[in-house]
């Protein structure tokens, strides 16, 4: 028996409550699908979900079903950028997936579609229907348009610093912010938000080819309605449930693809996240095993230089997935009720790859522009680089690592041995930055930024400040146990575990040690004291005799959301999700 059925047998009030809710008699015997979405004002991802969610609805209904609406809105980091709000962007995941947990289990569903854009209400939105394990479909909710002269919002972090340092008006300023977003959307670059579609898309629970089309596009609004139609499909299906789907080759080939496009960092406290909830152990030593070797491919920004509109234009997911698909697990099963390879064929049978170069030249007779899929993609044997985009660092500065993306640090700063200048908070930081108080070859930390901490924010603004500089860019590195936008760029290190607030290394770095980071050696450690060398022996017995003095900072939020994430939230390497046990 479906569950819905179960539930109407149990439940006598049902159906009385549903019919008094707008649904007609004639739909309570139907399969019951769980539409949820992030739809609502919070930002441009997620102002246009509405539509998606009518197309799903669409699409369950002529197959049969009933869709039922369900909410549960996300926040937007960049609005919260550079104040206390943006600490409560990441534990908004972990209640995301709560209150999915909560809709869909205090009254079953027989599948469900899951339509969400951005960086913390897509993996918010993964790690819930994990969590309820129902038949499921996700639909991305496609990225903003780029504008005028390509402009894309990343790029403001660079105005606004150029801003502060009096290298431009502020006409010029206005005239950044008036344009950096025309339309809804996620950001139009391979930020979180990008990563996480094309991850949903890599892991075999989005339709082929459906990850960060144009938001705007009517070929996604067809995909919407296909994922409704999907889902009625599935429900009806044995063994068609995430946990039937996912398994741990899946998620190689999410990370494989996350290093040919060089996705966000914040991947990799995601994607071990959402593998929790399948039970599967993720870690960055994952990460780093996968990207060793890897072939960086996707020439988008920020490492790269086209806004993520184009991604689509180049073929999406599926081509680079063709790039390396002799890297891949092809046999791995996916929402389509299909393998990997099998959905492969089928695109390249159906006229996929036409429609995406169809919509390539139009968008460059739009803009009097020529560009080429091989401009966005390159070939697997022409690569941007070969080492991946992401590495774990780890030494006696970071035991439980730190990650680089080294696809957007120079390679001056692959290897450097540099002078601390610690900072308790990032507000003291960038403000040392801005006033040219940090000075080249120090090594910035920003610490007490962990999850414990204060929530784990994103150091967005000081890493910009620091990359946009001609003189600091190429010459220091900031290193923090907080996180970065995935947008961010230059000699930038986050993650860094354990973090402060639990008495990890950086906690007792101080003003004139030496740090040494090698990003091919995978390393980053003290190794000098006051502006001197030692041996690795003498700076554990220093570190040591630290360690009795060091204390712990106040507890910055003593009750709230905040206070619930800083007492159960893991490490930053193996995810940041609530650890009950």
């Amino acid at each position: 028996m479906l569950a819905s059925q179960e539930l109407r047998r149990l439940a006598p009030e049902c159906d009385p409550l549903r019919i008094g809710t707008g649904w007609k008699s004639e739909d309570l015997g139907k399969v019951q699908v769980f539409i949820e979405s992030t739809f609502g004002d919070s930002h441009p991802g997620s102002g246009h979900l509405d539509k998606l969610v009518e197309q799903a609805r669409r699409g369950v209904r002529d197959e049969g079903g009933f869709g039922a609406r369900y909410f549960c809105t996300d926040m937007c980091d960049g609005e919260s950028q550079g104040m206390d709000g943006i600490n409560y962007s990441l534990v908004s995941r972990e209640i995301i997936a709560n209150m999915i947990e909560i809709q869909a289990q205090a009254t079953p569903y027989d599948a469900g579609v899951f339509i969400a854009s951005c960086d913390k209400g897509m993996p918010g939105n993964l790690m819930g229907l994990a969590r309820i394990n129902i038949p499921a479909v996700v639909v991305p909710g496609g990225t903003m348009a780029a504008g005028p002269e390509l402009l894309t919002l990343e790029q403001l972090g660079m105005y606004s610093a150029k801003f502060e340092r009096g290298e431009i008006d502020q006409e010029k300023l206005d005239w950044a912010k008036q344009n950096a977003c025309p339309s809804c959307g996620a950001c139009s670059f391979i930020g979180t938000a990008s990563t996480m579609q094309i991850t949903a898309e890599a892991l075999g629970l989005a339709l082929p080819g459906s990850a960060l089309l144009p938001a705007t596009s009517p070929d996604l609004m067809e995909y919407a309605y296909e994922a409704g139609k999907q889902a009625v499909r599935i429900a009806k299906m044995a063994h068609m449930r995430p946990s039937d789907i996912v398994s741990r080759e899946s998620f190689e080939n999410a990370i494989l693809v996350h290093a040919a496009i060089s996705g966000s960092t914040n991947a990799l406290l995601h994607i071990p996240a959402i593998a929790h909830e399948f039970g599967i152990e993720i870690t960055g030593e994952t990460f780093d095993r996968l990207h060793r070797g890897a072939h960086y491919l996707l020439d988008i920004r920020p490492a790269g230089k086209w806004p993520a509109e184009f991604f689509y234009y180049a073929g999406g997911v599926p081509a680079i997935m063709e790039e390396i698909r002799h890297c891949l697990h092809l046999d791995v099963m996916t929402v389509t009720g299909k393998t990997l390879g099998e959905n492969l064929a089928d695109l390249k049978r159906n006229g996929f790859y036409e429609r995406c170069r169809q919509r390539l030249e139009e968008s460059n007779a739009r803009r009097g522009i020529c560009v080429t899929k091989e401009d966005i993609i390159r070939p697997f044997d022409h690569p941007i680089g070969e080492d991946g985009s992401i590495a774990v660092l780890k030494g006696n500065l970071a035991p439980e690592g730190a990650v680089i993306k080294h696809t957007a640090c120079p390679k001056e700063m692959f290897e450097a041995t540099l002078t601390a200048r610690p900072f308790d908070s990032e507000e003291e930081c960038i403000d040392a930055v801005l006033h040219h108080r940090v000075k080249p070859g120090d090594a910035v930390f920003i610490r007490y930024e962990g999850p414990k901490g204060s929530g784990m924010p994103e150091m967005f603004y000081t890493s910009e400040a620091i990359s946009s500089d001609q003189d600091l860019g190429r010459s220091i590195a900031l290193i923090t146990d907080g996180r970065f936008s995935g947008a961010s760029t230059g000699p930038v290190i986050g993650h860094c575990s354990p973090e402060a607030q639990s008495g990890g290394p950086i906690a007792l770095v101080r003003e004139g040690d030496l740090i040494y980071l090698n990003v091919r050696q995978r390393r980053l450690d003290i190794v000098g004291i006051d502006g001197k060398r030692m041996p690795p022996e003498e700076i554990e017995r220093v570190l040591a005799e630290r360690r009795k003095e060091w204390k712990p900072k106040p507890v910055k939020y003593p009750k709230g959301v905040l206070r619930l994430f800083s007492k159960l939230a893991a490490s930053p390497m193996k995810g940041a999700y609530l650890e009950y046990d």
